[in-house]
């Protein structure tokens, strides 16, 4: 995390999405824990919940939780890659 963040420059957004992302408030404790000096403060109560934004209201940085559907997507690039479907079936995205 801080080599990505030293090559962007800085944090502006942290997401975390997928199965473990998006239901483990434990998980995202323990990635963002000592990350505060990037401007990383998950607030305790929004992260238990799985809120959209798990972040302080007073932390540089706003930590997401976004929800995927990663077989779907998957499904979509193959269909398309097989010419199953229109190049323009993603605009329902």
């Amino acid at each position: 995390m801080g080599a990505f963040a030293a090559a962007l420059g800085g944090l502006d957004t942290l997401v975390f999405s997928a199965g473990i992302g998006e239901r483990s408030a434990a998980i995202r404790t323990r990635i963002c824990e000592g990350l505060d000096f990037l401007g990383i403060e998950l607030h305790e109560a929004r992260n238990a919940a799985h809120a959209s934004v798990i972040s302080t209201d007073t932390g540089r940085v706003t930590v997401r939780v976004m929800r995927t559907d990663e077989e779907l997507m998957i499904a979509r690039s193959v269909s398309r890659v097989l010419s199953l479907e229109s190049p323009t079936a993603e605009s329902d995205l």
